[in-house]
């Protein structure tokens, strides 16, 4: 389910056996550091499968040695031969539990042969002690494959957040993440039809999933079903508009203005609803019913971008570029990628007569907007069932 396990830390053997291996007196210590140093020279030439036999004969020389059990164990691992990997690792863990990477190599043997209940506790038992991030990402992805497994995705939300936070933008972290949360989605869905079959909050949430897949008519026939079932429900005149704002029909746009305005009446404090309302009185040419939405939604949200952009737009207007400048330039600066604020405030430049910042601003957003359409497209392929990306 998720990624193949990478290439842990090779390093892990290296040095054990640099540190140890030659510490212990065996009864044929020169047959033993024949092959001890051997295998230093295999594993210097990166030819593990040379350096196993010699391991094996080491072994078979002084069977105690748990250093030599556990390179062995260890290569024998990487090797991908769990089941022979398995008993070696399991031994040197139970003669020293401290070993927490050789303990969350042991987790994984035990999974990877089948004993999941075992390897979970192996792999929780050493997780808090890892401190390398490779190591402890690997360790993580197999402990959400476990909790994934056994329908614990609380367990495997919480983990996935406290890996991210190690590397947000490593993708294998975040395919994770989006099947976690993708599945406890679903999950909730399904014990929402459940428990509220006929419920607002079912159709709500069903006009979520559908506006998701570009189902706009159903997104618009499951919020009117959701508003009439509870006219009070929390959010419905907000997204109901939203709905009919995306639609081309300009007789739902005339509905999608009743809905905005109800919802700031129903929710005084929805700077979003009181952003849209700017936006459609500026759209219509009212300057200063839009300004005064735009104050609104700024009072309820200082840091809202697309009413600092609206009221940008607004002072662009009235011909006072400089004083919209420096509300884009907040927009920019919180978020580079908003290509709108870029376009607008390519135009606030040229006005302010500033070629190369206009220049540099179409630059930006040229680039961010492609990336959006580019994105856009993609999620337009996977929400389509008769369609493949590449297709």
């Amino acid at each position: 389910m998720y990624p193949k396990l990478r290439s842990l830390s090779a390093g892990l053997v290296l040095l054990m056996f640099a540190a140890v291996c030659f510490s212990q007196a065996t009864p044929n210590q020169q047959e033993l550091s024949s092959h001890l140093q051997k295998v230093q020279t295999y594993l210097h030439q990166n030819r593990p499968d040379l350096a196993i036999p010699e391991l094996q004969a080491a072994l078979a020389i002084d069977p105690s040695n748990l250093e030599v059990r556990a390179n062995l164990g260890v290569l024998l691992f990487f090797q991908g031969k769990y089941d022979q990997a398995l008993p070696l690792l399991k031994a040197v863990v139970a003669a020293n539990p401290n070993l927490w990477k050789i303990q969350s190599l042991l987790g994984i043997a035990e999974r990877k042969t089948g004993d999941d209940h075992q390897g979970r506790i192996d792999l929780e038992t050493a997780l808090p002690h890892i401190d390398e991030t490779k190591l402890k990402i690997d360790v993580g992805l197999q402990l959400i494959e476990s909790y994934t497994a056994t329908g614990e995705l609380d367990k495997a939300s919480t983990l996935i957040a406290q890996l991210l936070a190690l590397k947000p933008t490593d993708p294998e972290l975040l395919y994770a993440s989006y099947q976690i949360h993708s599945n406890m989605m679903a999950e909730d869905l399904l014990s929402l039809s459940l428990a509220a079959p006929n419920s607002a909050q079912l159709h709500q949430a069903i006009a979520h999933e559908l506006q998701r897949t570009h189902d706009l008519e159903g997104t618009i026939r499951n919020l009117r079903q959701a508003l009439a079932l509870d006219p009070n429900l929390p959010g419905i005149h907000f997204e109901l508009a939203e709905a009919l704002h995306a639609s081309d029909d300009q007789r739902l746009h005339t509905e999608a203005v009743e809905q905005y305005k109800l919802a700031v009446q129903t929710n005084p404090t929805d700077a979003k609803a009181a952003t849209r309302l700017g936006d459609i009185e500026v759209e219509m040419g009212n300057l200063d019913a839009g300004e005064k939405d735009y104050q609104q939604a700024l009072k309820l949200q200082p840091n809202s971008p697309d009413a600092k952009i609206g009221m940008a737009n607004v002072l662009t207007e009235r011909g006072n570029p400089a004083a919209a400048a420096p509300l884009l330039e907040q927009v920019i600066a919180a978020d580079p990628s908003n290509y709108l604020a870029h376009f607008r405030l390519s135009t606030v430049y040229r006005k302010l007569h500033r070629p190369e910042d206009v220049k540099r601003e179409l630059d930006a957003y040229t680039k961010y907007k492609d990336m959006h359409e580019k994105l856009t497209s993609i999620y337009k392929t996977l929400d389509s069932p008769d369609k493949t990306p590449g297709k």
